[in-house]
């Protein structure tokens, strides 16, 4: 018989790139989402396809505004209201709560703000900032337990303090958004490379690999890859450029996809 304080984490990316990002942390007991870019109803598809249907949503935590990360919200805490029977909160930044569409803001919203950690239920979750062209964005890490993921995504360069929350963890969903090759030569107009390239904009497989070996740790056994362009990278080269930092580490990579998002994550922490 397994210990009572046993527990089983899962981190599921059910989507993930410039059309629509969605990914899901719980261990049965409480539940979250991370943004909700895709429409609920391929949310709830994704989470039963990975076997997740029936999971539970305590929250959703939204990292910035653009749609591919929050354009569901409205719906989708309607449809969480009637699933659960209470509001579900959404949290977020107030600059992310000023810069999105009133259309999509839910019923309701949790103000965080980088650097001040908030519990979900058994989570703690830690909010960080990271640099990309809006208002006030922030990645994610929640731990539970001994355990520690996070979803670091939308970001424009590598920095140290991601770096350290990097470290922090067992799971990780890491930005690999472009081939800086691919990306000039390719065929999106000048003003959007040029915003793609900036310091505010999408971490490229150079950038995400350097970020990766700068904050990689003997504790990190899970990597999916995510947020790559369709247009401009190509899942080899993102995940050569991974497996470049990792060198020997036993680190389990893969590629998350905008429709099939990745294979579940199950992290088990036992008595010590």
């Amino acid at each position: 018989m397994l210990p009572l304080f046993r527990r089983d984490l899962t981190l599921a990316v059910l989507a993930s790139g410039s059309s629509g990002n969605c990914t899901y942390v719980g261990d049965g007991r409480t539940g979250l989402l991370i943004d909700c870019g895709i429409s609920t109803r391929r949310i709830h598809r994704a989470l039963e396809r990975q076997g997740l249907a029936d999971a539970p949503i305590d929250a959703v935590c939204i990292t910035h505004e653009h749609s591919d990360h929050i354009g569901a919200a409205r719906i989708l805490s309607d449809r969480l209201k009637r699933r659960f029977g209470r509001v579900v909160p959404f949290y977020m930044t107030v600059g992310t709560h000023e810069g999105a569409h009133a259309k999509v803001l839910p019923e309701r919203v949790e103000l965080c703000q980088a650097g001040e950690s908030f519990r979900v239920g058994g989570f703690a979750v830690h909010p960080f900032p990271v640099p990309h062209d809006v208002l006030d964005p922030v990645a994610y890490r929640v731990q539970a337990g001994a355990m520690s993921v996070a979803v670091i995504t939308d970001l424009g360069r590598p920095t140290a303090l991601v770096a350290r929350q990097l470290r922090q963890c067992d799971a990780a969903v890491l930005e690999f958004n472009h081939d800086a090759e691919l990306l000039l030569s390719g065929p999106y107009p000048w003003h959007l490379k040029q915003r793609i390239r900036s310091n505010h904009g999408h971490l490229s497989n150079r950038q995400a690999s350097r970020l990766l070996q700068d904050g990689l740790s003997d504790r990190l056994r899970h990597l999916v890859l995510a947020h790559l362009s369709d247009e401009n990278n190509r899942p080899a080269l993102a995940a050569a450029a991974a497996r470049r930092s990792l060198g020997d580490a036993n680190v389990h990579v893969q590629v998350g996809g905008k429709l099939n998002g990745a294979d579940p994550i199950a992290l088990t922490a036992s008595a010590v």
